[in-house]
This record gives structure tokens, sequence and C-alpha cells, in this order.
């Protein structure tokens, strides 16, 4: 197999300047704060097994939703981890519900109406404090009290994040000497190696509150566009998408550049790799392709919840007002059902109430509000990043599903091997009751470690498909056991 090629971006040093500017602009803005303590949630029985928080930071004009969920371990010690989904414009409660939260949605038992939660009992919050934020402004509850201030870019929402933490711990002085982690899942990899440079440079220009920053957890992190671009048609071929006749003559005539290619027969080699690989869900190319979900409008999402509320309709009937297609009645059995009841359970007045979101200010929730017209991504390679901090000792663990084809886990492991780290336990499995939960390896150099694992079996993203496996995985790494 051909090997695949890593190139740094040069814009990296023209984005590094404009961000130390933005940085200094937020850092000036007052850190007003709110917070709520949430006992009882609508669709959960009785009172919640674990210490909620809700509430919002003010970085700016930006007002920044987030879920504080508190150790049940040892909370005192045990690191706080600022978690962030992709997208862009993912709620805080993707990760808190489908994800790494101690919640999640009784899926099979729904016949309409109030969705129902129920406790996960292998969430990481068993051993870790975590912050789940609304991020960029515009995802989930997160709004701007101005209109320019709706106006984001990769660049920008990096450090206001960083604002947001140091803004977070001024208001949760107890948490201020836990050790800390950034995390984060799918497109807000991207954000994660500057957010960790950034919080490493405000502590040595002594900005507070000082931030104990050890490390970074990527879940299939969006790196490098390219790359992971180049890296679907191997991928394809390594799962037999794609035939060897077909494999071998793109490598001969794109040259290992899937991208931009100007070259005619390599475009028409695409074209019929395209072709196959059309109907194949690239989020894990073991399940079935399903629907999208999107409301038809403002007003038909508005009602079709008005009217879930009054009459407890069936989800049959309630899909009518609110998918754009739902041909298949086997679609309902497809993962992006539990997408569905986040958005239906988040619209409930009754459950923004029991969240303390202020009236007024979001007109509809949704899981991932991917329409964020403001929104610039400026940022599609951060590798120099993440080489410069291989020299500051973090520690990092990255972790990818093998069936993922949206970041291909061999796109991961290319960039991994630019970083040119010393290897330090070589490729194994590791396991969970006793059986192969995926595969990693551990590298070193000069006090930074990074560890990389795979989830056997596991899509986009690896904790919405092995939830028990990855808790191991974290739980074992987080407090220094070998996976």
């Amino acid at each position: 197999m051909a090997r695949q090629k890593v190139m740094v971006n040069s814009r990296s040093q023209d984005i590094e300047k404009k961000w130390v500017c933005i940085l200094l602009v937020l850092v000036s803005a007052s850190a007003a704060s709110s917070q709520y303590i949430v006992e009882t949630l609508p669709g959960f029985p009785g009172t919640l097994p674990f210490k909620l928080e809700t509430g919002y930071i003010s970085v700016g004009d930006v007002e920044f939703f987030y879920y504080f969920v508190q150790s049940t371990g040892n909370p005192g010690a045990d690191p706080l981890l600022l978690y962030v989904n992709g997208g862009p414009g993912c709620s805080g409660l993707n990760g808190f519900l489908f994800q790494i939260g101690p919640l999640k949605f009784n899926i099979t038992d729904y016949t309409g109406g109030l969705p129902t939660l129920i406790y996960e009992p292998d969430a990481w919050t068993k051993t870790a404090n975590i912050i789940f934020i609304d991020a960029p402004v515009g995802a989930g509850f997160s709004y701007a009290t101005t209109a320019s201030a709706y106006v984001s870019t990769d660049t920008l929402n990096t450090a206001q994040m960083q604002t947001f933490l140091r803004n977070w711990l001024a208001a949760h002085p107890s948490f201020q000497t836990n050790p800390v982690f950034v995390g984060s899942d799918s497109y807000a990899g991207i954000y994660t190696p500057m957010l960790a440079t950034d919080i490493l440079r405000g502590n040595e220009a002594g900005l507070k509150p000082y931030i104990n920053l050890k490390g970074m957890i990527l879940s299939c992190p969006h790196t490098f566009t390219d790359l992971e671009t180049n890296s679907k048609v191997h991928f394809a071929h390594r799962l037999a998408l794609v035939s060897d006749a077909l494999y071998e003559a793109l490598e001969v005539n794109c040259g290992g550049n899937f991208v931009d290619s100007t070259n005619v027969t390599c475009t028409e080699d695409l074209a019929a790799y395209n072709e196959l690989v059309e109907l194949v869900n690239r989020h894990n190319v073991l399940q079935p392709d399903c629907a999208s979900l999107s409301p038809k409008s403002k007003e038909a999402f508005k009602s079709a919840i008005s009217n879930q509320e009054k009459h407890r309709r069936s989800i049959q009937e309630f899909t009518k007002d609110y998918l754009v297609s739902l041909p298949r009645p086997r679609d309902l059995w497809c993962k992006n059902f539990g997408y569905l009841l986040a958005d239906i359970w988040g619209n409930y007045p009754s459950v923004q109430d029991a969240l303390h979101v202020r009236p007024g200010t979001v007109t509809e929730f949704f899981r991932c509000n991917i329409s964020l017209s403001s929104y610039t991504m400026d940022v599609d390679n951060v590798l120099d990043y993440h080489k410069n901090l291989t020299s500051l000792g973090m520690q990092v663990l990255v972790f990818s599903g093998d069936h993922d084809m949206l970041i291909p886990h061999n796109g991961i492991e290319a960039w991994i091997k630019w970083l040119d780290l010393t290897v330090d336990i070589d490729w194994r499995p590791w396991f969970v009751d006793g059986q192969v939960a995926g595969y990693t390896r551990k590298y070193k150099d000069s006090g930074y470690r990074l560890t990389y694992a795979t989830l056997k079996g596991s899509g986009h993203s690896p904790p919405e498909y092995k939830r028990r496996e990855c808790y191991e995985m974290f739980r074992r790494w987080i407090h220094y056991y070998p996976l």
C-alpha cells in the first residue's frame, strides 16, 4: 500500500498572530457568570444520582452555556475535563447524553411524548469532573448579546474557550488545583491543540486563575483536512469497498492525491470510487445508511413540539412534521433515532426550565446546529500545534473507531507517525472483560506521552458505539494504568 504523506500548513503562523490579538481582547472582558444546581430533570424518575450544575459564563458579548457534572469518585482530586463536541455547532448535551455522560435516552420504549432518561453506568464522570460546553456561540443554548458577536471562527472560538475556562475556574475556586485536561470529539479536534497552546501561553503570561493543564483527550479528531480526505480511499480499499484494480488505478493516476486532481483519468477514477461508497454509512460502514434529521421549518418544528406536549402523538405522526425524509420504517431503528429524541427533549419548556435556560435567548434547540451561518472554518491543519506540544510534557490520549470512514483511523495513525515520537510499547491488543476491545500503541518523547487506541467495531464517535470499552480505556489511562 502506498505510504501517505503528511504536509504542514504554512498558514499556522498567520493564524497564531490573529489568535494572540483575539486573546488579548477576550481576557480583558468581565467574568460574569451564573450557576444553578439541577436536582431533577424531566424524563428521569426521582433525584439525579450525581451533582449536576448548569449555567452561563460570559466571554465578551457571548454567553456560553455549560453542563458541569461533578465526579462521583473523588471530586477534590479527580481531574477536571473540559469536553467540546464537534460539528461545528454540536451542543454539550451530545457528549453528555450520547458519549461520556451519566444519562442516556430510553430508546427501546419510546412511543411518543417526552423522551425518558436512564442512568448510564459507564460514565466518565465516575472518575472525572466534566464540563460539557455549548460552543461555538449558536450551539445548544449559548447565545450572544449583540449581532456581531455571533460571528465566529475556529480561531476565535478557541480563544473564547480558553477565557471561558479561566472564568469558570474563577467562579469555582475549589477546582483550581485539580489537574486539567481538554477533550474533544470529531471536528473539535481542530480546537484542542490550539486551546492547549493558548492555555500554556496564558499561564506563562500570568493570566489568572492559573490552569493546571496536564494533557489532551482526542476522540476521532479532525486534524488535517487533506490528509483525512486522502486516507478515506486507502481505508475503503482495506475494507474491500473498492476493488484492487480500481485502487491501483487511483494510486497510479492520482499519485496519492485525491483532493485537488486536474488529471482527467484521476477524476474518472474518483467518480467510480464515489459511486461505490455513496450509499455506505460514513460514520460506521457496518451500519445502515439512515435518513438525515432536519426540521422543515422553524414554524413546523415549534408546532410539532407543541402538539407533542398536548396530545402525546405517536413517533410516526411526529416525524411527518419534523423530518425532511424518513422513507422507510426501518430508518426508525437507525442510530439517528436517538438524535431525534435529543431535539424533542431539548425543546420541551419544562426541560429548559429545569436546566435554567434563560427565556427568549434561543428560538429552538438542536443537538447539532450545523447551519451556523456566521461561522467560518479558518483552520484546516493543526499538525504544527501538535508538534510544538511534544516538547511541553503533555499527556495525550487519541482514540478512533476502526470502522469510521468520516475520519479514518489510518489517517490519524499517519499524523501520529509524522510527529516522530519514540515507540514505548508497540502495537498490541487491549482487553475489556477478557475480549479484545481494540489495539493500542504508546509513544514517548522527553516527558511527552501519547497513547493511541482503536475501538474494535466502532464508528464515529467511538463512545456512541462502545461506551463501556471507552470508559475502561479512559479510566485506565487517566490513572496512569496501561490499557
